[in-house]
C-alpha cells in the first residue's frame, strides 16, 4: 500500500527471524540481571515504563496517532489496582486484573470521544482528558489527593510467590513485561498491524481500499491504552504507591520522549529509550529540576541530529528491521 523508502523497510521472515534473535538476547540480558549485582529497583522501573512506552508506539509509531495523554491509562491502572490491594485487600493478581479492567474501559471511552478527530486535534483532545482526570483524581476520597496511595501491600502471587522478596518481585515484572511485549510484537506483525501501518502511511489510500480505518484506529487505541494500563499496574508493585505524578501531562511527555530517543516505529527502540531517560533520571537527581532541562536538550537533540532514535538510526544501517 506504500511506496518503500528509507525509513520503511519491509517485514520479511528473514527480519522476524533477527527480531527474534534479538528478543531472546534480551530476554536472557535481563534475566540475569539479579545475578549481576546492578540495583533490581532501577531496572524494575525501567521495565514498566519500557512497557508504557511499547504500547505508546503501538499507537503512533505504526497507526500514526500522537497522544498527548497516555499517562491517564497508567495512572488510572496504579490507582485502581492499588486500591484492590490496600482497600479490598485482593491479591496480586486480581489487583493487577483490576488495573487493567479499568485501563480498557477507560481506553474505550476515550477512544470514542477522540479518535474520530485527526492530527493536531487528536492529540489536543487526549491531552485535555488526561488533564480532565487529573483533577478529578487531585479530588477524588480514594486516592487521598497529593499524598497518593502509599503502603500498598505486595502479597503473593498466585499465593506462592512472594512479592516482598525483591529477586521474586523482578522475575515477576520481567515476565509482565516480556508477555506484553511479545503481545505487542505479534500484533505489528499480524494482518491487523499491516493495516495500521498502511493507514499510517496514507489513510485517504487505505479508505479506497475498503479498510474501516476508523474502527483499526479504535482497536489499535484501546489495545495501546489497556497494555499502558498493564505498565500502570506492575510499577505499583514496583513503587508500592500511587500518585499523581503518574497521570501527570509531564509524564505523557517523558513517553513521547522515550519513544523518540529509542526509535520511533521500531520494535525495540521504546525499551531502549524508556532504559536511557530511566537512567537519566536516576543519575541526574541531584540536579533537581535541571533534569527537566537536560531531558528537553536530549529532546531537541534527538530531533535534529539522529531523528530516527537511537535503534532507528542502527536498524537504518544495517538495512534490518529492528
Amino acid at each position: 500500500m506504500t511506496t518503500l523508502t528509507d525509513d520503511t523497510l519491509p517485514v520479511t521472515p528473514r527480519a522476524m527471524r533477527d527480531e527474534m534473535i534479538v528478543f531472546v538476547l534480551m530476554a536472557l540480558l535481563l534475566a540475569a540481571v539479579p545475578f549481576t549485582g546492578v540495583y533490581p529497583f532501577f531496572v524494575m522501573q525501567a521495565l514498566c515504563f519500557a512497557l508504557l512506552a511499547c504500547a505508546f508506539n503501538l499507537l503512533i509509531g505504526y497507526g500514526g496517532l500522537l497522544s498527548f495523554g497516555h499517562a491517564m491509562f497508567l495512572g488510572t491502572a496504579g490507582y485502581c489496582s492499588a486500591h484492590a490491594l490496600k482497600v479490598w485487600a485482593l491479591p496480586p493478581e486480581l489487583g493487577i486484573l483490576v488495573g487493567i479492567a479499568a485501563a480498557f474501559v477507560l481506553s474505550i471511552i476515550t477512544g470514542y470521544i477522540s479518535i474520530r478527530r485527526q492530527g493536531i486535534y487528536f492529540s489536543m483532545i487526549t491531552l485535555a482528558l488526561s488533564q480532565l482526570l487529573y483533577f478529578i483524581y487531585l479530588q477524588a476520597p480514594f486516592t487521598h489527593g497529593e499524598d497518593g496511595i502509599q503502603g500498598i501491600p505486595q502479597g503473593h502471587m498466585f499465593g506462592v510467590f512472594d512479592l516482598s522478596k525483591p529477586t521474586v518481585l523482578y522475575y515477576v515484572v520481567l515476565a509482565g513485561f516480556l508477555a506484553g511485549f511479545l503481545l505487542i510484537f505479534r500484533i505489528i506483525n499480524s494482518p491487523f498491524g499491516e493495516v495500521l501501518k498502511a493507514i499510517r502511511e496514507n489513510e485517504p489510500r487505505a479508505i479506497s481500499l475498503g479498510y474501516r480505518t476508523d474502527q483499526y484506529k479504535f482497536l489499535a487505541f484501546v489495545l495501546s491504552g489497556t497494555l499502558a494500563g498493564f505498565a500502570g499496574s506492575l510499577k505499583v508493585f514496583v513503587a508500592q504507591n500511587a500518585s499523581l505524578t503518574d497521570v501527570h501531562w509531564t509524564m505523557s511527555g517523558e513517553v513521547v520522549l522515550m519513544t523518540l530517543v529509542g526509535g520511533l516505529g521500531t520494535i525495540f527502540g521504546p525499551v531502549v529509550g524508556a532504559f536511557v531517560i530511566i537512567a537519566m533520571q536516576q543519575y541526574l537527581a541531584g540536579f533537581g529540576q535541571w533534569v527537566t532541562v537536560i531531558q528537553g536538550a536530549i529532546f531537541v537533540v534527538c530531533v535534529l541530529t539522529f531523528r530516527r532514535g537511537v535503534i532507528g538510526e542502527i536498524a537504518h544501517y544495517f538495512r534490518r528491521s529492528l
